[in-house]
């Protein structure tokens, strides 16, 4: 019989047996045993073959849409969605998107499919093989926190470029902090650290890059009262907040070495950015206060369970106040009048009663600017706040300059001698006085 539908190699081989069944060059036991079915079976499909051809052989539910299968509709909707909204993002995601926000509840696996019929091309679809040999995790949650920033386009062309400082724990992956800021910079730590005690405690180690931020480029140049009062070498801000509360301050040399907060970017940049797209965000405080939904919808998902349930976050001790730790130091020496100078302002300790505070000329005080831009300051380990200096106006004592007085033309008598017209007798009369007054200065 000739081929008048698509067959596949195993219908082929059927539809060969039974032409030669048919043509009597095979028995039923013998078309049974080829085709490893029943003689019952052979003579079913041997009556079907001769009464309806090869679509006998053919599953009936070919060519059927099953009762299942995702409305046109549907399929349409999700592949705009990939083009535009869902843009530059996984499978995964894009399935997780419309889940929360379009009610479409499909696998992964389906959006591939969906993705993959349209001609889009698939992002991760592969992934190179890892080949390299990763470190064990910490046994415990917060005894390592690795800290990195990220300079990306993470609200695109809605906005400025942001850095994304952040923070992610060793032993389960958990994401404990994140900070938007213009640049990477000392702020944007100190908010990360902020966050992870306050929400935490103190972690017991941080494993941070050689940045400035994090190192100074000169850690043996103290000054004088450095030396004196022991300080093993010159810290920055953020490293002298770590090492006020006690935590130890590990480099990596590599960005291999801190590879988990590396690949993090890697995930943030292809999520967060969507859900900032997704969420209409165009501003930095905007993108800031969208990070803590966005953190705990991300470690409940992603967080793993550590080796060892017992946290080794401790809290925060009794004398230390975030406050003033985690803040910016200056050091300053009191004048003779009781005052410091900061900033070309001039600034009185005032104490909680409202008085100010007496101090010893040359004396240290510590300025302190907190993260959100208030000033105070510590004096012999105590807190004062600070009260601007308003100088008296100065009184010009700069005299107005008089008008210069003009010159008085004197005009002569008419009658004096210099209007008289010269005469001989006039000289001759002039040079005897002359001489008569020599004579009597000589005598």
């Amino acid at each position: 019989m000739g081929r008048d539908i698509y067959l596949s190699r195993k219908e082929s081989r059927r539809a060969d047996i039974l032409d030669q069944l048919i043509a009597g060059k095979l028995t039923v036991v013998e078309a049974a045993g080829m085709l490893g079915l029943s003689e019952r079976q052979v003579y079913r499909l041997k009556r079907g073959y001769q009464q309806s051809g090869e679509a006998a052989l053919v599953h009936k539910s070919r060519g059927r849409k099953p009762g299942h299968a995702i409305p046109e509709p549907v399929l349409r909707h999700v592949v705009q969605l990939a083009l535009d909204l869902y843009r530059d993002t996984s499978c995964r995601h894009i399935a997780e998107l419309l889940r929360e926000h379009d009610g479409i509840d499909i696998s992964s696996k389906s959006v591939a499919r969906i993705l993959h019929a349209a001609g889009i091309p698939l992002r991760f679809a592969r992934r190179q093989p890892r080949r390299r040999r990763s470190r064990d995790r910490m046994p415990r949650f917060g005894l390592l926190l690795q800290v990195d920033a990220s300079p990306y386009h993470w609200i695109e062309d809605r906005g400025p470029q942001l850095h994304l400082h952040g923070a992610i724990d060793d032993a389960t992956g958990m994401i404990v902090g994140l900070r938007f800021e213009l640049e990477e910079c000392t702020e944007g730590y100190m908010h990360v650290l902020d966050q992870v005690i306050r929400r935490y405690g103190v972690p017991t180690s941080l494993y941070t890059d050689l940045r400035t931020v994090f190192f100074s480029p000169k850690p043996d140049s103290l000054s004088l009262e450095e030396e004196l009062a022991g300080v093993p070498k010159r810290l920055t801000q953020f490293g002298r907040a770590l090492n006020q509360l006690g935590i130890t301050h590990i480099p990596a040399r590599s960005p291999q070495a801190k590879g988990r907060v590396e690949r993090l970017w890697g995930t943030l940049q292809a999520r967060l950015l969507v859900e900032l797209r997704v969420a209409a965000i165009s501003t930095l405080d905007a993108a800031n206060a969208f990070l803590a939904g966005f953190i705990d919808r991300f470690n409940t998902q992603f967080a793993v369970t550590p080796q060892d349930p017992t946290s080794a976050f401790r809290p925060l001790s009794p004398a230390d106040s975030l406050d003033t730790t985690i803040a910016w130091h200056y050091l300053r020496k009191a004048s003779s009048g009781s005052t410091i100078s900061f900033e070309n302002q001039t600034y009185q300790l005032v104490t909680p009663k409202g008085h100010t505070m007496p101090l010893k000329p040359r004396s240290a005080v510590i300025v302190v600017r907190q993260l959100d831009g208030t000033l105070m300051a510590l004096y012999k380990g105590a807190k004062y706040t600070l009260r601007p200096l308003v100088a008296p106006p100065k009184v010009n004592r700069t005299p107005t300059p008089s008008p210069t007085p003009q010159p008085v033309q004197h005009q002569p008598d008419p009658s004096h001698p210099w209007k008289r017209p010269f005469s001989p007798r006039w000289i001759a009369q002039v040079r005897q006085q002359s001489t008569s007054n020599a004579t009597a200065a000589q005598t």
